[in-house]
């Protein structure tokens, strides 16, 4: 009798599943990310599982091309694999960001120093004093109190000369901080004081959310600069090495822009197309980074100059970046800093 073949039940499942792609291969604890590949499910034994290194991963969303999951609160940079009752999948690397404090309340970007050092604020509540207005963190995490006594601070920044200045946006004031931490008036009436940036002729730019962007020069003659729609929560700036001001400041709208003011203070949209767009930082290639949701999946967002754009890093509560010229990407979400390895150089204006 001819011998009959009887397949095994493997060799009548889906083949193993693969992964091409991890989109972003960076992000936060808790941040969503997406597998790009084959045979990634469902299948009629029910979801795959995905494993972080040691840690199971939250399953958001399965097809046969696309599988989304949530990053584990607690893993660390690893790789990640997807495992069927067809097999398990080839692996691939994911890189998470490392909390250095927590407990933190920043509204915007962090501030690094030339040494490495991290500034970011405990901003509180509107019209509530908090304790401590800005701790200082260390490269390798231990955050010490730095600066009291500055109701809702917001917006930091780093004058050519290293003094740290701070907006406070309850008062209208910016307050510049000397190296214990004490703080004197710098210049008031800046309306909703949250933004602050330095060019490298020592201007201060501070942004009045209300829709007015000011420029105060280092006689501390204050001018109005430019004028742009009010934001419903706050101005971030950054200033490139040519003097020209890159805004965003977050509307109602899902469809924000970056601002780009020039020296004259003529201001254009350089970018269009971002839902809730905060801090941003610029690269030395001129890719600007800013934390932002694209296209419904919210992170840290690259935008090339010539208009592309993607999400690099996974986090639903980004607020900040900051370039370290250490080397690291330094990230701020509604309660903690955290540093990545994005092997991007930042643009230094002075």
């Amino acid at each position: 009798m001819p011998r009959t073949h009887v397949q095994s039940a493997r060799e009548e499942m889906t083949p193993e599943p693969r992964i091409d792609e991890v989109q972003p291969a960076a992000a936060l604890p808790l941040g969503e990310v997406e597998l790009i590949g084959a045979n990634l499910g469902p299948n009629p034994y029910g979801p795959p599982v995905v494993v972080l290194g040691t840690h199971p991963a939250q399953v958001l969303m399965s097809r046969p091309g696309r599988l989304a999951f949530r990053i584990p609160e607690n893993a660390g940079s690893g790789l990640i694999e997807v495992r069927t009752p067809a097999g398990v999948s080839n692996a691939a690397p994911v890189s998470i960001a490392r909390e250095l404090s927590g407990g933190l309340h920043p509204v915007t970007s962090p501030a690094v120093s030339r040494s490495g050092m991290i500034y970011a604020t405990i901003s509180g509540q509107r019209g509530k004093q908090t304790p401590v207005s800005v701790v200082r963190v260390s490269p390798d995490g231990r955050g010490t109190p730095f600066v009291t006594g500055i109701l809702n601070a917001t917006g930091l920044a780093f004058s050519p000369e290293g003094d740290l200045f701070v907006t406070s946006r309850a008062e209208g004031n910016v307050y510049r901080i000397d190296g214990a931490g004490e703080s004197t008036l710098y210049a008031e009436g800046m309306g909703v004081a949250t933004g602050a940036a330095f060019d490298s002729h020592g201007n201060l730019f501070v942004g009045d959310r209300s829709g007015t962007i000011f420029k105060i020069d280092p006689q501390r003659k204050i001018f109005v600069y430019a004028t742009l729609e009010p934001s419903i929560s706050a101005y971030h700036l950054a200033v490139n090495t040519e003097g020209t001001l890159f805004v965003t400041g977050p509307t109602l709208s899902s469809n924000d822009a970056i601002w780009a003011i020039d020296t004259h203070g003529e201001a254009r949209v350089w970018y269009r197309g971002l839902g809730r767009p905060q801090g941003l930082a610029l690269a030395i290639n001129g890719d600007v980074y800013v934390t932002a949701s694209l296209h419904g999946r919210r992170g840290l967002v690259c935008v090339k100059p010539n208009g592309d754009s993607s999400i690099v890093v996974a986090g639903a509560s980004l607020v900040g970046i900051a370039f370290s010229p250490l080397g690291t990407t330094v990230l701020a979400d509604n309660d903690a800093v955290y540093d990545l390895d994005l092997e991007v150089e930042g643009m230094s204006v002075f």
